[in-house]
């Protein structure tokens, strides 16, 4: 197994371009360092520097295992201060985006929670469906589903397994019947909503080997994924949904899960950031509870039936 302070070494050595000058910056004599240096070199199987009288330069396979070993070594730092963080507690400003439905209905009971937790926290939620918010609103991070069309963003998974839907009121079951088949959509009134700008009208479904993609309209549109949940548990029509969007619903029984055999599409949810230097104490706690608290509402969803 790789020694902590020997990776710390190897960074030092890597950024100061001299072997003494990092046991300097360590605190420790050159044989440790030098000791050190071979040790992880050897349990690598790989030479990491190129070493003379007078210069030190890292070598292909160092210039490799470079980033691997900032990344591990941060990993390390943001373990430890969250561990710190939950021991003395957090403060400040926390600026939050989430989707408009998901924030609303199954985000804020458990802010509230968090923020019970954590007395010296002050948050700032910002609730919308675009992933615009992020650039145009002074927030930390945002909770989206899916995954960021700019690469340069940070994703973190909060809710990997996360799935879409079909679900519809028991008042509209009762006037219209409830759909056998995925076919049997096109005469339903489906409620729609957009995405990234465009109608939502193609839905997909998965058996576990193929993909069926149904066609479905109807007499209602919303940008805004709450008002079209809001339209299906009153009972207008047919709605497809995440499940940590519904599952309040499904479980209080204002809508019911249709054709559970049929796989809704995949729908993470994800923590987005510009830098990862935004992934602060207060960040990291926040993600790990959002986590903890939708991995309970998954293990009752309808695909582990």
């Amino acid at each position: 197994m790789l020694r902590f302070d020997d990776l710390q070494l190897f960074v030092r050595t890597a950024e100061a371009g001299s072997l003494s000058a990092a046991a300097r910056l360590l605190d420790i004599s050159p044989a440790v360092a030098s000791a050190a240096l071979k040790r992880l070199e050897a349990q690598l199987d790989a030479r990491l520097f190129v070493r003379s009288t007078r210069s030190l330069r890292l070598t292909s396979q160092g210039e490799l295992f470079l980033e691997h070993a900032r990344l591990a070594l941060q990993s390390l730092e943001d373990g430890r201060q969250l561990l710190a963080g939950s021991k003395v507690g957090i403060s400040g400003l926390l600026q939050l985006s989430a989707p408009s439905d998901f924030g609303r209905n199954t985000l804020l009971p458990w802010l509230d929670e968090f923020q019970q937790t954590h007395p010296q926290l002050h948050l700032r939620l910002l609730l919308g469906d675009r992933v615009s918010d992020l650039f145009r609103e002074p927030v930390d991070i945002a909770l989206r589903y899916g995954a960021p069309e700019d690469s340069s963003l940070v994703a973190l998974p909060v809710a990997a397994s996360n799935r879409r839907v079909l679900c519809a009121a028991p008042e509209y079951l009762a006037r219209h019947g409830q759909p056998q088949a995925l076919s049997d959509l096109a005469r339903h009134n489906c409620l729609l909503y957009m995405l990234g700008g465009r109608v939502y009208e193609r839905w997909r479904f998965f058996d576990g080997k193929r993909e069926h993609s149904q066609s479905v309209s109807g007499d209602r549109l919303s940008d805004d994924a709450d008002v079209v949940r809001r339209w299906a548990v009153a009972g207008v029509g047919l709605v497809y949904k995440s499940w940590l969007d519904v599952a309040g619903d499904v479980r209080a029984g204002r809508l019911k899960v249709l054709l559970p055999e049929w796989q809704g599409e995949p729908t993470p949810l994800n923590l987005i950031c510009a830098h990862r230097a935004q992934l602060s104490t207060p960040v990291n706690l926040l993600r790990e509870f959002v986590q903890t608290r939708c991995a309970e509402l998954l293990a009752h969803g309808p695909w582990h039936d």
